[in-house]
């Protein structure tokens, strides 16, 4: 075996370390997971090891046998990759960009001078005269959860209840919500995919579409230079999503992810290099990869779960009605409204992506059965 393939330690095993592994795969590199279950997503399909992402000693021991840590979620304690690093370790992204992932307060202040909703951190209701307003936990929140849009006063004394530091933000009306995937290595080269438009319900992401179908060429360029700049003023290495809401000609700097992310899955069937494949190179510091789309358009909905339990099933209609779509399966245990999958298809026709995609989601869930 040739010794000059770097291993990569991933913390955390869920779905996006599971999508890690076929690039990994591809260029050689030995994959290594931290894992809270040998049932975790990715722990399924690759090698492993089981422990406790906020014991030190145990990522000390894991860390020794990797080149290169990484993450794959972002509720690994500050203070466990300061003590990572202390030993020598390389970590990507270092502590000191990923606590504006963790932290949102610290991420308003560090970048005050980029467009964003006002925005003042409140621990009583007496710091507050209007409303309607978004509160949100300052760390800890995703996928909706630890976001409140907050219509009163006495709604804001409920959510200080459970949740006594919040930042609190002004409600943009914003006309769309887009993203921007970036990656940037060590020695600071970077690229940025097209924007992504993503469609929420209930807080969470259900569908993309690249590009961003309601937004000016000038504004598209716009978001992609503004998330290159905050790639740089927060020394990201990896990949990162850049959230941002879109009014008008003015954008909104939403929220940071420092590890490759929903946003971004299109890429694997959409762009030249997928964010997986680039979050390898840049955390590697190889040269990055080609972020063009290999389509004019892809559009990826993401499987919700629903009464059916039978992933495997469904396929036979599916498939034979579009073969054209691409089924990426998370293999986690069926629950109403866990994401279980995703399904891209890449096209020109936006309209009939979006149809495809969108019963291909439906049917899966057993939202609708034909």
């Amino acid at each position: 075996m040739n010794e000059r393939f770097p291993r990569v330690g991933v913390i955390g095993a869920g779905q996006l370390a599971r999508m890690m592994v076929a690039p990994a795969t591809a260029l050689g590199i030995d994959l290594l997971l931290f894992a809270q279950s040998p049932d975790d997503s990715g722990a399924q399909i690759t090698h492993h090891i089981v422990g406790d992402y906020e014991d030190l000693e145990a990522l000390k021991v894991f860390a020794a046998d990797c080149d290169v840590i990484t993450f794959e979620h972002e509720l690994v304690p500050l203070s466990v990759i300061k003590g990572l690093e202390a030993t020598g370790v390389k970590v990507y992204p270092p502590s000191s960009a990923f606590i504006y992932s963790q932290d949102k307060a610290e991420m308003r202040k560090k970048l005050s001078a980029f467009p964003a909703p006002k925005w003042k951190i409140a621990t009583s209701t007496a710091d507050i005269e209007r409303y309607p307003l978004i509160a949100k936990a300052i760390s800890g929140g995703y996928d909706g959860r630890g976001v409140w849009k907050i219509n009163s006063q006495d709604e804001l004394a409920e959510v200080l209840k459970t949740t006594p530091q919040l930042l609190i933000e002004e409600l943009i009306s914003f006309d769309t919500e887009i993203a921007v995937m970036v990656a940037r290595s060590p020695h600071g080269q970077a690229t940025s995919w097209t924007p992504t438009e993503t469609v929420q319900e209930d807080g969470i992401c259900t569908l993309t579409i690249s590009p961003a179908q309601n937004i000016s060429s000038e504004i598209a360029e716009k978001a992609q230079k503004l998330a290159l700049d905050i790639a740089q003023e927060v020394g990201v290495v990896g990949v990162m999503a850049v959230e941002m809401f879109v009014k008008a000609d003015q954008l909104f700097i939403n929220e940071l992810a420092m590890r490759p992310h929903n946003s971004g899955h299109w890429t694997i069937d959409g762009a030249v290099t997928s964010q997986f494949e680039q979050h390898l190179r840049a955390i590697l510091d190889l040269p990055l990869g080609d972020p063009s789309m290999t389509a004019d358009i892809a559009v990826m909905g993401n499987i919700l779960g629903g009464e059916k339990t039978d992933m495997y099933r469904p396929y036979l209609h599916l498939m034979a009605r579009n073969p054209e779509l691409k089924f990426h399966q998370y293999k986690k245990e069926v629950r109403v409204g866990r994401k279980i999958g995703h399904v891209t298809a890449v096209g020109s026709d936006l309209l009939q992506l979006t149809t495809d995609v969108q019963h291909a989601r439906d049917y899966m869930s057993g939202a609708i059965d034909e």
